[in-house]
């Protein structure tokens, strides 16, 4: 027989909600959420489906975060099983959103009803916060009803995202933070001419070219104990006609920092701006921050999570503030103590994601024993 978080699983990955349609996961959830006492609002916010649901009327509150959204199959001929059908071989559940993250959203649930049923009068509160916007532009989501809970005057105490945090076996990383990302799209200003006649002209590549040797060769920061050193990457360099006889008037170039706590997105505006400025180019420069940089390098949250983990498989985990950006950028501005932990990561995103059964089960037995650890012991 199979078990209640691995039929949760399947049914939510059976429904196709690519970022941001949600097509009926979230209500899903929340009948299984009002069924145990939940209060919930729903919170849609343009085309985004998003809610909030709390159990508990005082104390410190713990809240599960997640997303019901995936990202596009891609050719679903290049699937071995229909990316929306849930499919069982050798100990793992096929089908896109198996590990990002609709194990995870189904561990929560079953965690939180078995909790219930055995601690009816839990103290403090547990909540959900769910949006089908994390994969996408991420406007409407998370960040939607971050202002709205501020509005309401509620501020988690504690939140458990669960992205596929662990790299080899589940529990084995927690994210306990992550790094900033600071993008940015600049055009270096010249003059467009005939290369004959270079006097004529002002070639905004070999303008550029100093300034950019800067920029890849600065040092930014030099980390910290919990984060690399500052990394700055171009990602784009788009100039000229298409033609091998005329200087381009244009360099349009794409950047991105992933910056540690060590500065912030002004300084290193501010540091680009500066180095820009001292080769004398004529620039345009538009800054795209998706977050700040964050961190909940110790406290109940974390000794609890890491505590869970050891109880549970007997795996001292790692703290680990590596990889791309999460919603947790969006909470853990308002003072919440914030961690990532969910099953392994080695299949999201691509054809025949997968998650391993057994990792269901023992993902629910951690959120509850994290539960237990936070409002009974």
């Amino acid at each position: 027989m199979q078990s209640a978080t691995l039929a949760l699983t399947k049914q939510l990955i059976s429904r196709a909600s690519v970022t941001p349609d949600d097509q009926g996961c979230q209500q899903l959830m929340i009948e299984r959420l009002e069924a145990i006492g939940f209060v919930v609002e729903n919170l849609r916010f343009d085309d985004v489906d998003n809610f909030w649901a709390v159990r508990g009327e005082s104390g410190p509150i713990l809240c599960f975060a997640g997303h019901t959204d995936v990202v596009p199959t891609g050719p679903e001929a290049n699937w071995t099983y229909p990316p929306f059908e849930p499919t069982e071989c050798d100990g793992q559940l096929y089908g896109r959103g198996a590990a990002d993250m609709k194990g995870s959203l189904a561990a929560m649930v079953v965690a939180v009803e078995q909790f219930v049923a055995a601690h009816p009068n839990h103290t403090g509160r547990i909540a959900f916060l769910i949006t089908s916007d994390e994969e996408g532009i991420a406007t409407n989501g998370t960040v939607k009803v971050v202002e709205w809970l501020q509005q309401q005057g509620i501020t988690p105490d504690y939140c458990l995202v669960g992205e596929p945090s662990s790299t080899a076996r589940c529990g084995d990383v927690i994210k306990n933070g992550r790094r900033g990302s600071l993008g940015c799209k600049m055009r270096i200003k010249g003059k467009q001419g005939h290369v004959a006649y270079p006097h004529l002209a002002s070639n905004p590549v070999h303008k550029a070219a100093p300034a950019l040797t800067d920029l890849t060769t600065e040092v930014w920061d030099q980390g910290n104990q919990f984060f690399p050193a500052t990394s700055f990457q171009i990602s784009n360099i788009n100039g000229g006609t298409g033609v091998t006889n005329v200087i381009p008037g244009e360099l349009q170039i794409m950047f991105n920092f992933r910056f540690s706590t060590e500065v912030t997105d002004q300084i290193l505006r501010q540091r680009t701006e500066a180095i820009l400025d001292k080769h004398g180019l004529e620039y345009e420069m538009d800054w795209v921050l998706s977050g700040q940089a964050f961190l909940t390098a110790e406290g109940q949250l974390v000794d609890a999570a890491v505590a869970s983990i050891l109880d549970v498989t007997g795996i001292e985990t790692e703290l680990s503030t590596a990889g791309g950006t999460s919603d947790g950028r969006f909470i853990a501005p308002m003072g919440t103590q914030v961690v990532e932990l969910g099953p392994v990561n080695t299949s999201i995103h691509q054809v025949d994601e997968n998650v391993n059964i057994a990792d269901l089960d023992t993902l629910t037995a951690i959120y509850q024993s994290l539960l237990a650890k936070l409002f009974i012991t």
